[in-house]
């Protein structure tokens, strides 16, 4: 089949996209690599669609089908998606991507090469051409080039050559592309998405979330839409899920389990209404731990595979909570977090917890009576603080303690409470000891980026205090604010505010923080305390055993602005701070920088992390566990461009 004749399907209705097929995700580098295939007539490979219903069929975008049958793509989105995306110079109605990697493909003439359009090289060169002008101005663009260059010496002698360039490019549409069908009565969407996995074996796979959505779509057409629109809502409160983790919520108030093999056989209208009561607890869960715990964006949202437990609970109670159980059912939730409850098995702990809230009695007590058992102890100790940089487990903690407790910026002496600070509401990490200081006195990365180390002002009293030590500037602050450094857990013998007793320093506000996140924990249970005896544990209590992570705001801003030039590259954004967990255990082991455990294309390249002056131990974990590994963002952006997209330089 002709491509010209594969396109005016697409616009016709005669061929679409399945529901449960994933978005648009090649680069622009890929696309360029499809257009000078077809302009050399060198194979691009063919299309799998599967012949289905109209009537019946279940397919994305907003766009109409023919009467009669349709044609769904299976195999060759990503090519066609880019055909039309260039040709017809706006993206199919089915398009869920990014369209910047199709947009402003040029071609010039003289040396026979495509390239996105770059102002200061083609703005006044003739000889690029615009291929989607081309395309759908066809000999009218034609007729105005050949105008153009007659009247260039420099160029009128090549006309000739040029015109037929530009014939050769304007019939790629005249392409044959080989299609396959997949027909027959027998082949049901569970076939056709088994077909569709095998023929992406070595490619993007359906994920078990991918399939139960897809399920969904054959029933509810506009369920991934209306999804994806909650958690566009969320995202604008820098709260930033995914379709799989709202399913999950879903599930459990639907089925009461984690898996979503669950979901199978749920009709439409229970799962819509499921979705409405998911969109609720979720709603109030996020105002309880933003407003309760002050964990007000997703940078410290930590245990978020508890929340779809604490839906199902909240569903369960019909929205309505009185003190006690909300504050328990938080204790829970900072408990998970603190321990990393969900990050090894998730589904089985998600199972195990959601098992609990179907028995009959105190089902919160015996949560967290579980969470016991599961870890030991549940009082914080000053160890637990000993991690280092903003990967650390007890991140939030500090977070939270600052947000919900007295602490007070030390140049305005105001509480720094969740909504009391109107634009000065972002808050700034600042080195209580600074780290070009500690750096000169010669402690370590870890010493120098201890989360002890760390509290959170406003920028102009970050940005005021500068490069001084805490000898220093701590009596001035004290002088002024009397009381703004003890609400921020400064110990205040003087002696430890000097650089050569920086390690006790730390250990005595250790201790400090320690004695403040169990406060906090004993107001959540309502005198309720016997949960924070000490008991003999069943699990050692502890850290990270490799605790790493991002070790400073610069750190992070680096890594920041490197996933963003991932994304606009039209590859998958990198998780900052990605906690990687044992496998056969469940057990966390390390703290990676910036990771695609999926890879920069998911399911198509292999899991990559980026590991800013971290330890050869951790350099080693990742390596074993599959990760390609990168210790500089310079060799990480040339492996992008060169095995990734593929550039040639």
């Amino acid at each position: 089949m002709k491509i010209a004749t594969i396109l005016d399907h697409i616009d016709s209705g005669h061929m679409a996209l399945p529901e449960f097929q994933r978005g648009y995700v090649w680069n622009r580098e890929q696309v360029r690599g499809l257009f000078e295939s077809l302009y050399r007539r060198h194979p691009v490979g063919g299309l799998l669609v599967w012949v289905t219903e109209s009537d019946s069929a279940q397919y994305r975008g907003d766009g109409s089908l023919s009467p009669g049958v349709v044609q769904l793509i299976l195999d060759g989105q990503q090519r066609v998606t880019s055909l039309y995306g260039v040709v017809r110079g706006k993206p199919p109605k089915f398009f869920d991507g990014n369209k910047q990697a199709f947009t402003g493909l040029y071609f010039n003439l003289e040396t026979e090469t495509f390239n996105f359009y770059q102002p200061m090289k083609m703005q006044q060169d003739p000889l690029w051409i615009d291929v989607s002008k081309l395309m759908k101005e066809g000999s009218q663009a034609i007729a105005e080039f050949a105008k153009t260059i007659s009247e260039r010496p420099e160029y009128a002698t090549k006309l000739g050559n040029y015109l037929e360039r530009l014939s050769r490019l304007l019939s790629i549409t005249d392409t044959d592309l080989h299609v396959e069908q997949v027909t027959g009565a027998d082949k049901t969407l569970d076939v056709v998405v088994d077909i569709f996995n095998r023929v992406n074996s070595g490619g993007t796979k359906l994920s078990k979330g991918d399939l139960a959505l897809a399920k969904i779509c054959a029933d509810w057409p506009e369920a991934r839409m209306v999804m994806k629109s909650m958690i566009e809502e969320w995202s604008k409160n820098e709260y930033y899920f995914n379709l799989d983790w709202l399913l999950r919520s879903i599930n459990t108030i639907l089925t009461g389990e984690a898996k979503f093999s669950f979901l199978h056989g749920k009709s439409a209208v229970e799962v819509q209404e499921a979705l409405k009561r998911a969109y609720k607890a979720i709603n109030i869960c996020l105002n309880l731990i933003s407003s309760y715990l002050g964990l007000d964006h997703d940078r410290v949202l930590f245990g978020r595979y508890a929340i779809p437990v604490m839906v199902r609970y909240i569903d369960q109670k019909n929205g309505q909570l009185n003190a006690v159980e909300r504050d328990k059912l938080l204790f829970w939730y900072l408990q998970a977090g603190m321990w990393g409850r969900f990050s090894g098995s998730t589904e089985t702990y998600i199972d195990q917890d959601l098992a609990i809230l179907e028995r009959e009695g105190n089902v919160l007590d015996k949560l967290i009576e579980q969470i016991r058992l599961w870890h030991g102890t549940l009082k914080v100790e000053p160890g637990h603080f000993s991690g280092w940089s903003l990967g650390a487990r007890f991140y939030p903690v500090l977070y939270m303690l600052t947000r919900i407790g007295v602490a007070k910026d030390w140049g305005l002496g105001i509480p720094l409470k969740k909504g009391l600070l109107g634009k000065m509401n972002k808050l700034e990490i600042h080195h209580i000891f600074p780290k070009a200081q500690l750096y000169k006195a010669r402690y370590s990365k870890p010493e120098v980026n201890a989360l002890a180390n760390f509290c959170f002002l406003t920028k102009d009293t970050n940005l005021s205090i500068g490069d001084r030590l805490p000898e220093e500037y701590f009596p001035e602050i004290e002088a002024k604010h009397p009381g703004a450094l003890a609400s921020q857990w400064i110990p205040m013998d003087k002696e430890l505010w000097k650089i050569e007793n920086y390690p006790d320093f730390l250990a005595a506000r250790r201790e400090l923080l320690a004695e403040a996140t169990n406060e906090v924990l004993k107001a959540l249970l309502h005198g309720d305390t016997s949960w924070l005896e000490d008991l003999e544990r069943t699990k050692k209590a502890g850290i990270t055993p490799i605790n790493i992570g991002i070790a400073d705001e610069s750190e992070e801003a680096l890594l920041s602005e490197l996933n963003t030039w991932v994304v606009e590259n039209s590859l998958s954004a990198g998780e900052l701070s990605y906690e990687y967990s044992n496998e056969e255990t469940g057990e966390p082991e390390a703290i990676f920088d910036l990771a695609w455990p999926s890879g920069l294309q998911q399911g198509l390249t292999q899991p990559v992390t980026v590991l800013l002056g971290e330890s050869p131990d951790v350099i080693a974990l990742a390596n074993k566990a599959g990760f390609r590994c990168f210790t500089d963002v310079d060799s990480f952006k040339n492996y992008v461009k060169q095995d990734v997209l593929k550039e040639t330089h």
